[in-house]
């Protein structure tokens, strides 16, 4: 039988790092002491991804996702490339487009609207790949947008009746005021129709009535799926800045 140890026995004595453990069989050996391999890594992987997430690179990604999907679905802005609603908006002018104007409402007379040309070119396929490819770059403004937007004013509704005489619009026998309409603009209202405006499609006409290709003169009644969205302010330049009722 093996002797007990006279330094445990001892009440005297004091341990030293000679002694085996007190917690420990005599004679076992020390416990391995960790290297903390393992958490020194997960802990630097966990430092470089939180490092990436803070860097400027990513920031600029989010913020760049965060604009596409805003700009694609919620709201988006547009330059006025002509004359055809002066006095209203001028060529150059800048306007904001609520996309989602109309998804639990109705279009009203007189709305502001932008709308994708109802007798453009289909684009061509580009299949799934390249339609997200051009879809992103025309979110990030390197690609040319798929369709030609117009700008014009909602004047007849379906299934309204529309006839202009008189220099004046009427739309179900009654004639409507036009406010925003010149002086020289309302001696251009000739006489036109009467027209009955289809379902589903609108009745599109430009401020500036002596020079506005709209529902009278080519375009023709547009499709409300055509629709992009409500224009309701101008954002450039400072002078023009405003709301449009």
């Amino acid at each position: 039988m093996a002797e007990p140890d006279e330094r445990l026995l001892d009440p005297e004595h004091r341990p030293t790092a000679d002694d085996p453990s007190p917690s420990s069989p005599i004679g076992a050996a020390p416990d391995p002491v960790p290297t903390g391999e393992v958490t020194t890594t997960a802990s630097h992987e966990d430092r470089s991804r939180w490092r990436f997430a803070g860097s400027m690179p990513f920031l600029v990604l989010v913020a760049l996702a965060v604009a596409i999907i805003i700009k694609s679905f919620f709201v988006q802005a547009f330059f006025i490339p002509s004359e055809s609603m002066e006095p209203t908006l001028y060529r150059g002018d800048r306007v904001l487009v609520n996309k989602l104007a109309y998804a639990s409402g109705e279009m009203g007379r007189q709305d502001v609207i932008v709308f994708v040309n109802p007798n453009g070119q289909e684009p061509p396929e580009r299949g799934v790949v390249g339609g997200f490819l051009h879809w992103l770059g025309e979110g990030i403004g390197v690609a040319q947008p798929q369709h030609e937007d117009y700008i014009k004013r909602v004047i007849g509704l379906p299934g309204e009746t529309l006839e202009i005489h008189d220099e004046t619009v009427f739309v179900d026998g009654e004639a409507i005021e036009e406010p925003y309409l010149t002086a020289e603009a309302k001696a251009c209202n000739r006489d036109f129709g009467p027209v009955t405006v289809p379902e589903a499609a609108l009745f599109m006409m430009g401020d500036n009535r002596c020079n506005s290709a709209d529902s009278r003169y080519g375009l023709g009644f547009v499709p409300t799926d055509k629709v992009v969205g409500r224009a309701f302010v101008i954002i450039w330049p400072p002078s023009n800045l405003g709301g449009l009722g």
